[in-house]
């Protein structure tokens, strides 16, 4: 360390290479960076639950089912002057303890949110496996509509799927009546 410090002092004691080393840090003073344009960050996200009475709405008898395995689908349409550029992603997801599962794409130049323009983007999920050995026979097995919700202020864009099912076996006539 000191011999560091007495070849540093003696740097800074030679004229010359002041006269070097003082242009190179004025300059870096100077230089203007400019931030980069932020991008919206894409959120997909949706839910699974059990749909104890077999009737595809969530009652005070269902429950989110946690470790489900989902399917997402999406399609973005790029923005550029050049071409129609589309990306696709396809990815699996699990459903955490509230029975929710999402997809966070991070900013990707030239994506915008949907509700931003007249770009043709969107989302699907389809359920793949139910965690649950009493609730595990499909029932919403595809999204079949979506939310787009676009923030300002996060410059975030979430879309927001329907909910998908799973059913038990047998129809509890006790819970759930005729």
């Amino acid at each position: 360390m000191q011999k560091l410090l007495s070849s540093f002092q003696r740097l800074a004691m030679n004229p010359i290479s002041l006269l070097v080393i003082l242009p190179l840090l004025m300059k870096s003073q100077f230089l203007k960076v400019e931030p980069a344009k932020p991008n919206s960050q894409i959120t997909v996200m949706g839910f699974v639950y059990c749909d104890i009475c077999s009737n595809n709405s969530f009652s005070k008898h269902s429950y989110f089912i946690s470790g489900a395995e989902v399917r997402i689908d999406c399609t973005f349409q790029a923005v550029s002057a050049k071409s129609s550029e589309h990306i696709a992603l396809s990815v699996n997801r699990t459903t955490n303890k509230y029975g929710v599962y999402k997809l966070e794409i991070p900013s990707v130049d030239g994506i915008k949110c949907a509700e931003d323009s007249e770009l043709v983007s969107s989302c699907q999920a389809s359920l793949m496996r139910s965690s649950s050995s009493s609730c595990d026979v499909p029932g919403q097995r595809t999204t079949s509509d979506e939310i787009t919700i676009k923030s300002r202020q996060a410059n975030m864009c979430i879309y927001s799927l329907s909910a998908l099912n799973y059913r038990p076996s047998r129809r509890d006539i006790t819970l759930c009546g005729r």
